[in-house]
């Protein structure tokens, strides 16, 4: 077994979005690329906005997605516990061993203090950026006051490291100021909690968006204040809004939730966020186990990638359609709750609906697309598009409609090709076209002007159904001028 432990941490204070998905996933690749660990882990320290309600979410996404963890929330494991805020007393033991190594101190300075500072400086140098000077650096306050554990920054030196994707970092330590590693609460800042957690987790690569690689020089500087061995670095391109700002709500539909809904793919979502930052030289489509054999950090970019609403459709839609990427039975039971959502009763026959799913699966790009075009077979009666009946349920072609109705009946065996024969050697006596009664008959059949091969439609529909709907469609076509039915 490889010992390569990765995760993902997010944050319970919402839905999840996307992006973090896409984190996700470079994680989730990696390990199962390398036979290592996938961890879960929940960072709830922003107790005001993190709810049960918002893990609950983030777990029936990943879920849904497909992106199983190995431990973590309900998987557990020996790390544990997977939740922050249930960690509080490992952050304040490396704490107090940072204070004891010199590393950190306590800082007495209040709100109101550092408020003071910042407007003294501000008076000085309206340009200049604020930094904390260190006023407790030395001072060796006891842990009887109310204070903050800063970290002591070294004041010469840089971090340097190697980043998978971006190559060398180097960051000046001096361009550092004595960050809050724990407040007065015991609740842990962010970089300080994600260090300890990862240290004690043993994760050996973090990987995570590039906005997070401002984080990284005060997290390697906690690792050799504590004399553990530093993880590897892998810092992602930002997915961004065709606009180029950093994509949000307001851009569309950014959380799994909302995908889930439309009636995307787990795998049509995993493949499209995938080319956020990874490619394969110009593949773009690729299967769950194909991406796990084709990941490599090496081939990681580091350009930003805008978010293309068309792209993404078109990803799922050769989800949708590819029978290698997703099974008939699959298909069959992810679209059932569309199905199901339209009030429409399914066919007591799995072969049937089966059947039915064929006629659709090339056209529809989402589940809810593929429910839209299966609902004509599955009603009573079709809601009709009265636009399309005006157009072609007209009274000079009641006659060819019933002609093309008896045809149908006088066919050896219900099936289409059969049916498709039948109608052809009418056609040839009458001295006719299939042009000239198709969307009528289309229309009686469906209630619409466009749908799959009419002769798919008859198929899958069956005598007794195809019958009857031509009859009334005939009857209203010949009632269109006042005509005798």
């Amino acid at each position: 077994m490889s010992d390569v432990r990765v995760r993902f941490a997010p944050s319970p204070t919402g839905y999840l979005h996307i992006g973090g998905v896409r984190t996700a996933l470079f994680n989730w690749l990696w390990a199962r690329k390398t036979g290592g660990k996938f961890v879960l882990r929940i960072e709830d320290t922003d107790q005001e906005r993190s709810t049960p309600e918002s893990t609950a979410i983030i777990l029936e996404s990943l879920r849904w997605l497909g992106l199983t963890w190995d431990e973590g929330p309900e998987a557990g494991g020996d790390h544990g516990p997977y939740v922050q805020t249930e960690r509080l007393v490992l952050y304040k033991q490396y704490s107090e061993r940072l204070i004891a190594s010199g590393r950190a101190y306590r800082c007495v300075c209040t709100k109101a203090d550092l408020d003071a500072q910042r407007e003294a400086l501000k008076a000085r140098d309206p340009k200049a950026n604020f930094r904390y000077p260190g006023t407790c650096r030395d001072k060796g306050h006891g842990a009887h006051e109310p204070h903050v554990v800063r970290f002591t920054v070294p004041r010469d030196g840089a971090v340097v490291y190697t980043d998978k994707v971006f190559g060398e970092v180097r960051t000046p330590n001096g361009a550092q100021q004595d960050f809050v590693i724990l407040r007065g609460d015991g609740v842990p800042l962010y970089n300080f909690g994600a260090v300890v957690d990862d240290l004690t987790m043993g994760i050996t690569l973090v990987a995570r968006g590039r906005d997070h690689m401002v984080n990284t020089p005060p997290q390697i500087l906690l690792y050799e204040a504590l004399d553990a061995p530093v993880p590897s670095f892998a810092h992602l391109p930002m997915m961004l809004a065709p606009s180029g700002e950093k994509l949000s709500k307001r851009h569309g539909a950014v959380s799994v939730t909302e995908y889930r809904e439309k009636g995307y793919t787990p795998e049509g979502v995993l493949n499209y966020l995938v080319r956020f930052g990874w490619s394969c030289g110009d593949r773009e489509i690729f299967s769950m186990d194909e991406l796990v054999e084709a990941f490599t950090w090496e081939t990681c970019g580091r350009g930003d990638g805008k978010f293309d609403a068309k792209k993404f459709l078109a990803v799922n839609h050769e989800h949708m359609k590819l029978e290698r990427l997703q099974t008939a039975s699959t298909y069959a039971s992810r679209a059932k709750p569309f199905l199901l959502a339209r009030s429409l009763p399914l066919p007591s026959s799995e072969a049937t609906l089966d059947a039915a799913l064929k006629t659709v699966r090339d056209r529809s790009r989402t589940f809810t697309e593929a429910a839209e075009a299966l609902d004509f077979y599955f009603r009573a009666e079709p809601v009709v598009d009265e636009i399309a009946a005006a157009k072609f349920l007209v009274a000079p072609v009641a006659e060819r409609m019933g002609g093309f109705a008896g045809a149908l009946a006088a066919a050896n065996e219900w099936a289409e090709k059969p049916l498709e024969e039948a109608v052809h050697a009418w056609l040839m006596r009458e001295n006719l076209q299939i042009k000239d009664v198709a969307q009528a008959c289309r229309v009686a059949l469906t209630g619409r002007s466009a749908s799959p091969g009419l002769f798919e439609v008859l198929a899958v529909l069956g005598r007794s159904v195809s019958l009857a709907r031509l009859e009334a469609g005939r009857i209203r076509a010949a009632a269109a001028l006042g005509a005798s039915p």
